[in-house]
């Protein structure tokens, strides 16, 4: 029998539980979020030896992320004489709600989460692909050359990295018997699924990088190569959810990531004291870490080189993977 979430013990009115779980979403949404960009200007700053903006908050600089954001409100919402406004102005959103999907799913304890729905892992899969169509949108409204290009070539990366993105985690519900996340991280409570299926923990975690546009997978947005792909005409406000979109995006797979290979709210063996919020929001944010260090360690990739990785490396890993796997799961 699937667990009761914890809002529903406690309340029993159906419109109360739903308006407590919106402002418990949007509000992880909104400072998780800020969280991971102030890591990464910080993090980046050190790595490079370059402290950055250190004044706003004055210790080391903490409120400049927000002193960002006010200056995303001051900024003029520009919007080019030839783009189609609607599109333009739509774009921002479709690109971030999707994630915010997202996290309506992602548990952070056996009752700890909004909705745990028997088809988790593929609802989530399904919604964190719509994101791209925010993508398409932007740079087709801006009625920019490099903003198509751009666009064009994030939907050709997420076609090329959906595939083994989706793969990595068949394997995972193969092992586990249900597509729940709150399933599969339960059935990780003996072990995490990182030590029975590393390969596919990698694979996942570089389709995730991939599906972000993330560094070494930034192609489309690169400055070097096309300006800043799709976001080129964006400006003020319309700017800032797109940065909103990738860093919620960072958390989002992160947390997935954390529930199909670290067992997500599951402890260490011996420090079950330590509750599985922390746990969870532990892995999740040492995976984001880790997607930070990327973009401060490996050159940008080409196209060509991009795409030749998943279908020839990557999709054919994860098939051989998924067989071995079946060939076990029916032996054992």
């Amino acid at each position: 029998m699937a667990p009761e979430s914890f809002l529903n013990h406690w309340f029993s009115i159906f419109w109360v539980v739903l308006l407590v779980k919106v402002v418990v979403v949007m509000g992880f949404v909104l400072t998780a979020p800020l969280g991971v960009g102030y890591m990464e200007h910080k993090v980046l700053a050190h790595m490079q030896a370059r402290l950055g903006p250190m004044e706003a908050g004055r210790f080391h600089g903490w409120a400049q992320l927000i002193a960002d954001g006010v200056k995303f409100v001051q900024k003029e919402d520009v919007i080019p004489r030839a783009a189609d406004p609607l599109v333009f102005t739509l774009a921002p959103a479709v690109a971030l709600v999707p994630y915010i999907a997202i996290f309506v799913v992602l548990p952070f304890g056996h009752t700890i989460w909004a909705e745990n729905l028997d088809i988790g892992i593929f609802y989530v899969l399904a919604i964190g692909a719509v994101s791209v169509i925010g993508v398409l949108m932007a740079g087709w409204a801006s009625a920019n050359k490099f903003a198509l290009i751009g666009a064009l070539r994030a939907a050709a990366q997420l076609i090329a990295y959906e595939l083994p993105l989706v793969l990595a985690a068949v394997a995972v519900v193969m092992q586990a018997g249900t597509l729940s996340l709150v399933g599969i991280a339960d059935a990780q409570n003996h072990f995490w699924y990182v030590l029975t299926q590393p390969v596919m923990a990698g694979i996942f975690l570089v389709a995730s990088l991939a599906e972000l546009t993330r560094p070494p997978f930034d192609m489309p947005i690169a400055d070097s190569e096309i300006i800043f792909g799709a976001y080129t005409e964006y400006t003020g406000l319309k700017f800032a959810f797109f940065l909103l979109a990738e860093y919620a995006g960072i958390v989002a797979l992160s947390g997935i990531a954390s529930v199909l290979f670290l067992g997500g709210y599951q402890p260490l063996p011996g420090l079950a004291a330590i509750p599985g919020p922390l746990w969870m929001a532990a892995k999740a944010g040492g995976l984001s870490f880790a997607v930070v260090w990327f973009r401060a360690t490996f050159p940008r990739l080409r196209e060509d080189q991009l795409q030749r990785f998943s279908w020839v490396v990557l999709i054919p890993l994860a098939l051989a993977d998924i067989m071995i796997t079946s060939v076990l799961k029916v032996a054992v």
